[in-house]
């Protein structure tokens, strides 16, 4: 049986550890003690589109994790570095799958082990209850693909996809995996940006395009500069991330980057409208919308801390006497 690590199990790192732990030896790494207690004491329960319950092994501790065939990196993306490099060398005889949101993480795991990387980029979403309870909300595929500048072998690609789809879960072995990591880089740039500025989750307001004001004319003006700046780079995309970002508008689902500004936690712009503005620059072409997203955005980051002790007014709103 294949021993495998899980590397942060939020909502999808814990669905990618309860299903696994159906079909291999899973181990949870996860930040905090009280989690790891959790859940070697109570396992991992899964409820909507499937529902069952698993025992599995965590820690916190790097020196507890033993040497493992297959890991998936699931931390955000602004995560991967702490999370690698403490454990990377845990996975330098065998593959890690980057399941973040953008570009860059792969680059990351790299640098912290020896071992194949595999691009990821996973469809399905779901709501983390609890540290041992995860529901499972939309049942898409992972798609995985080589790491090209690692020569990752296509055979442990789909070895990777073979015991994912065994346990229950869905992925596709890709020769290519860019072009699905540009559609969701896409669309997720798009969506989280506007939802993080906007204070809506993944909403009907999102595919509008009826009105001058329609928040929809500006999300399909982001997916087609995304388009062009990928054509630029290169990569012919995967999925229409316009079409992606119809069905999510029918959600109501509260994108991740929306959870970091309302809690004031670093958010993964970086990753993703940052990713595209930087490669817009790198190949020459323009995209001003991702720019102005990503710019704003850390702007609001730079707000939370920022405290300005000249104009502060005690017991007075500014222009009233």
């Amino acid at each position: 049986m294949k021993r495998v690590c899980i590397v942060g199990c939020g909502a999808i790192g814990s669905l990618y550890a309860a299903h696994l732990a159906r079909v291999a030896e899973v181990w949870a790494f996860v930040r905090r003690e009280d989690h790891a207690r959790a859940l070697k004491r109570d396992g991992l329960r899964v409820s909507g589109k499937h529902e069952f319950h698993v025992s599995l092994r965590a820690t916190a501790h790097p020196e507890e994790l033993p040497d493992c065939e297959l890991g998936i990196v699931a931390t955000k993306a602004t995560q991967v570095e702490d999370s690698m490099a403490s454990i990377g060398s845990r996975f330098d005889r065998g593959a890690v799958i980057s399941a973040q949101n953008g570009l860059g993480s792969e680059e990351i795991i790299a640098a912290h082990t020896r071992g194949h990387i595999i691009r990821g980029t996973t469809f399905m979403s779901g709501t983390r209850h609890s540290d041992t309870h995860v529901q499972l909300e939309l049942d898409t595929a992972t798609w995985i693909g080589p790491f090209e500048p690692r020569g990752t072998p296509f055979a442990v690609v789909t070895e990777a996809a073979d015991l994912i789809n065994a346990s229950g879960l869905k992925a596709e072995a890709l020769h290519d995996a860019r072009p699905a990591q540009w559609s969701k880089l896409i669309f997720n740039s798009s969506v989280n940006g506007v939802s993080a500025l906007t204070g809506l989750p993944h909403s009907p307001h999102f595919a509008d395009e009826s009105q001058l004001g329609s928040l929809g004319r500006l999300l399909h003006e982001l997916v087609d500069e995304g388009k062009r700046v990928a054509a630029a780079v290169g990569v012919e995309l995967h999925e229409d991330p316009w079409e992606m970002n119809k069905i999510g508008a029918m959600t109501n689902h509260p994108p991740s980057m929306l959870y970091d500004v309302r809690h004031q936690l670093p958010t993964e712009v970086d990753f993703l409208s940052g990713a595209i503005a930087r490669e817009a620059e790198r190949v020459g072409v323009a995209a001003p919308l991702h720019t102005a997203v990503y710019r704003l955005i850390k702007g609001k980051e730079a707000s939370w801390g920022f405290k300005d002790e000249n104009h502060a007014v005690q017991g007075k709103t500014p222009g009233h006497s």
